[in-house]
């Protein structure tokens, strides 16, 4: 008894094999990005600012939608004194994920150490209602109560 192929299953073998190839290829870079992401971290915890930076910058080569990386490749560069490049960072993330509070906190610091202090206030006010909206209200208190403190400051 011989068996034929048809088309039909040819291309159901292709699709399958294919697949397969796409799943290892993402699995591959996936792991290689996490490894270059941890290696960011730790390069950062250890205060090797140059080093971190190299390896966040790697990460938004390979992945460009993760946020958390411009985050931190932002706090690396203000560790550096690189602070318009920081907030640049910043804005990014905020400009990707507009729901993620971290962003404006950050842009927050930086914009003060710009002496912006309306600006400041703006985005530590957006943060807070982000904050509340995500459920988190002793992280919205505590910027309640810096807010009242730098507006009893610019009275």
């Amino acid at each position: 008894m011989q068996e034929t192929f048809h088309v039909t299953d040819v291309l159901a073998i292709v699709a399958v094999v294919s697949s397969i190839a796409f799943l290892i290829y993402f699995a591959v870079k996936t792991l290689l990005t996490s490894n270059l992401f941890q290696k960011g971290v730790n390069l950062y915890q250890q205060q090797d600012y140059q080093g971190a930076e190299a390896a966040f910058r790697q990460v938004m080569a390979q992945n460009s939608t993760n946020d958390m990386v411009r985050l931190l490749l932002g706090d690396v560069l203000r560790e550096q004194g690189n602070i318009a490049e920081a907030k640049a960072c910043y804005e990014d993330a905020i400009s990707h994920s507009p729901k993620n509070p971290q962003g404006y906190l950050r842009l927050a610091n930086v914009l003060m150490q710009q002496e912006q202090r309306q600006a400041a206030i703006d985005n530590l006010q957006q943060a807070k209602e982000l904050l509340q909206k995500q459920r988190q209200p002793e992280k919205a208190e505590k910027i309640t109560q810096l807010l009242a403190k730098m507006n009893a400051k610019l009275k």
